[in-house]
Order: structure tokens, then C-alpha cells, then sequence
């Protein structure tokens, strides 16, 4: 697979780099100095000679200029200013920046509040631009802010991931972790390539990778220390994380009280997804997550934290357990998660009777096994189609399917290995 550089030597050593595709989310606590990893893959951006597409919901588009006079490239860079009209309400003193003339090309969106107007000029720039363009959302907490609640927000990442995979480029999503919810974080968590958390501890700064799909070293899911200097960033890993068995516990005390994942779910507010990658050990829960789990469970925390022998074997996987929380793909296709770490992820695929995707499931970030359990598909690659039939299988290496579509009459339901 392509890889991108970060404009950072030293992450792109810990993450792998960014591979060809990849959606980028990155979870920021004040403080963070978020923006000297934005400055460095805009940076990298122009030294590739590729098109950066900045689109600004929180800063007015003087102070992004500014804060890149030093590196800007006016022949690569687009700005798309949903400032000046949003949170800046078409005020004056914004307004007089588009009296004068402009040093690099600049987009005013005349309503951002309105999503389809903002969506229908965001794709006609794309449109305009040759395949690998690259992009910055200086903040998804501005969109919220803007479009009054977190499922318009949703519904328009849910949207833009797919698409931005498809032009092959790579985006930064930001997001300030403290005005989100659990639950929408989650959701953006499962849906996208990467996620970063980067955090302040005791006047320390550290980041570590919540996702990073395709990579097999688990070095950048530990929290490692991070210092600037200039725009230089150096990482130190911590001598040693400590081991967690909190999803094992959580799993076992779960199956005990008789509930799924979505009635715990219910109860905490949070999705089923969130659950399941808790009791994955792919994510920890917040002390507040974590205390409403306690209380819908009717559990001490010391039950969590001390353990026992209730855990259920961590190998098998009960389909009712797995299946219970599915994920749109699109077109009525619905997803769900077996497995996801590191080394191995599995996920079913069920097609409703009829539906037809233009695409494939996910990126393809390496081999990938597709077995036919149940039902007749097709499949496209490379423009020939082949129909599946119950025991089937399909290997991709590099090549990725145009079309699935259920050729049969009831449900259909694919395996696919990664």
C-alpha cells in the first residue's frame, strides 16, 4: 500500500506512516499543541507537491494564513472558509479580509449552516482538483457547534470517509474530546481509519493511537511522550503500560446479569460498538463511562479492578454476542465486528435481498479473505463479475472490488478476514 508521510520522521517511525485513504481523527485536549502535527503534514503536504484543502469551521481565515506565512505554498493550498459566515456572523471586521487581494485561493461558503450547500461546494472543488488532494477539518467541534447537534455531524462524516477513501487522498478530522459524547466518539472511532488521543498528564504531553487500521506493531497503541521544540516533535515511550483484564471482567460480569451489549449500552447511553471495543481492550472508558457501567451492572469498581475467575474464555467468540451491534455501510448493507486488534480484524457483512454497493466494504489496506456463508452474491473487480455461492471464497492482495450486489432472493452474509 501507498504510504505519506506525517511530516514527522519520528511518528511516521511509531505509526507506519499514513497509508493511501487513511481518515485521520484526531481526539485533543486543550493544551495538547495540537496544531504542530496539522502545520507538519501540511508542510510534508506541499514538499509532495500535493493540494492541501484547509476547510476552517473555527478559525477566521486571517488567522490561518497567518499561522501558516511561513510554509504556505499559494499554488497547493485551498482554503475553505466556513468561519466568516458561521461563527463569525458575516461580521465587518471578518468581511474586510476579502477587501483586499487574496494570496491564495480562498472559498467563502455563503451558508455554512446550511450541510448541503457546504457539501455540494466542498465536492465541486474536489471534483476540480486531480485524485490525491489532501485534507485538513480544522474541527468537527465547530461543525457540531454550527449544525446544533452531533447527528448531523455524524451523518456528514459518515458520508465524507468513504468519499475522501475513494480520491485517495488522506484527512485530518479534529475534535476537542471534552464536547463530545461517548457515543459519538465511538461512532467515529468505528468508522474511520485512524484515531489519535492526545492528552496532558502532570505537565506532560502524551498521544497514543486508539486505531491505526493496517499496522501490526502495538508500540503506538501505548501512550508515548511527546515534546516540541520549534516544529520539531520528539517521542519517549513510557517504560512500561500497565496490562489491563477490564474487558474480560466487564464481558464476564455482563453475561452474568443475563444483558447484551446494546441493553448495557442502552443503560450507560453509549453504543453497542463502544461496549464491545471495551470489552475488546481496544479502548478504555472514561471514570464516568466506567462508574455507569458499574452502577447499570450492580458492580463495585473493585470488581473490575480486582478480577476473579469469572472471565469468559477470551477466545470464543458466541455469534449472539458479535452480531448484536451492526454498523451501516451503506445501501442497506449492515456490518459487525468480530474481531479488531492489531494483528487480525474479522467483520460479517449481511446484504439485505436487492441491495447493491458501488464499492467495497473498507479500505483495503492489505490481503483480505471474503467467505460466503449464507445466501448468492456477485462481486465486480476489475470489471469482470463472478457470482458467490454458500462456501465460496474470495482473496483480494491488491486489486478491490467496484461492485457487491445479493443476487438471491432472502439475506446474504459474507466473512471477511483482514
Amino acid at each position: 500500500m501507498s504510504k505519506i508521510s506525517t511530516g514527522i520522521k519520528a511518528f511516521d517511525r511509531l505509526i507506519d506512516s499514513l497509508y493511501v485513504g487513511d481518515n485521520a481523527v484526531w481526539e485533543v485536549d486543550a493544551g495538547t499543541a495540537h496544531d504542530v502535527f496539522i502545520v507538519s503534514f501540511i508542510r510534508q503536504s506541499f514538499e509532495d507537491a500535493q493540494k492541501i484543502i484547509y476547510v476552517s469551521f473555527n478559525r477566521s481565515p486571517q488567522s490561518v494564513l497567518n499561522d501558516l506565512s511561513g510554509i504556505i505554498d499559494a499554488e497547493h493550498f485551498v482554503l475553505i472558509d466556513c468561519f466568516t459566515a458561521g461563527k463569525g456572523k458575516s461580521d465587518a471586521a471578518f468581511l474586510r479580509f476579502y477587501d483586499r487581494p487574496l494570496s491564495c485561493p480562498v472559498v467563502r461558503i455563503a451558508n455554512p449552516r446550511d450541510i448541503d450547500e457546504f457539501t455540494a461546494a466542498l465536492n465541486g472543488i474536489e471534483d476540480s482538483l486531480p485524485p490525491g488532494a489532501r485534507y485538513v477539518f480544522d474541527s468537527l467541534t465547530g461543525m457540531q457547534d454550527l449544525w446544533g447537534d452531533e447527528n448531523s455531524t455524524y451523518r456528514f462524516f459518515t458520508y465524507m470517509c468513504p468519499r475522501l477513501y475513494d480520491l485517495a487522498t488522506v484527512a485530518y478530522w479534529i475534535l476537542e474530546k471534552e464536547a463530545h459524547s461517548q457515543k459519538f466518539k465511538a461512532n467515529l472511532r468505528h468508522i474511520t481509519q485512524d484515531v489519535f488521543d492526545l492528552y496532558v498528564r502532570r505537565d506532560k504531553l502524551y498521544i497514543k493511537a486508539v486505531k491505526l487500521s493496517g499496522r501490526q506493531d502495538r508500540e503506538a497503541f501505548k501512550p508515548h511522550i511527546y515534546a516540541i521544540s520549534g516544529s520539531e516533535v520528539s517521542f519517549s515511550s513510557l517504560r512500561k503500560e500497565p496490562a489491563t483484564a477490564l474487558g474480560g471482567r466487564l464481558k464476564a460480569l455482563r453475561m452474568k446479569a443475563g444483558m447484551s451489549q446494546k441493553e448495557l449500552a442502552d443503560k450507560v447511553e453509549v453504543t453497542a460498538s463502544f461496549i464491545s471495543q471495551v470489552e475488546g481492550n481496544q479502548i478504555s472508558p472514561s471514570l464516568n463511562s466506567f462508574m455507569q457501567i458499574c452502577r447499570a451492572l450492580g458492580a463495585s469498581p473493585a470488581q473490575f479492578l480486582e478480577g476473579g475467575n469469572e472471565s469468559a474464555a477470551p477466545w470464543l467468540f458466541r455469534r449472539d454476542s458479535v452480531a448484536e451491534s451492526l454498523t451501516p455501510l451503506g445501501e442497506g448493507i449492515k456490518g459487525y465486528t468480530i474481531v479488531a486488534d492489531e494483528k487480525v480484524s474479522a467483520r460479517g457483512v449481511i446484504f439485505p435481498a436487492g441491495a447493491v454497493l458501488k464499492r467495497h466494504f473498507h479500505p483495503l489496506k492489505g490481503p483480505e479473505f471474503i467467505h460466503s456463508i449464507q445466501g448468492v452474491v456477485s462481486v465486480t473487480v476489475e470489471g469482470k463479475t463472478e457470482t458467490l455461492y454458500p462456501g465460496d471464497s474470495v482473496y483480494l492482495k491488491e486489486v478491490m472490488p467496484t461492485q457487491w450486489k445479493n443476487e438471491g432472493g432472502g439475506k446474504a452474509e459474507l466473512l471477511v478476514v483482514w
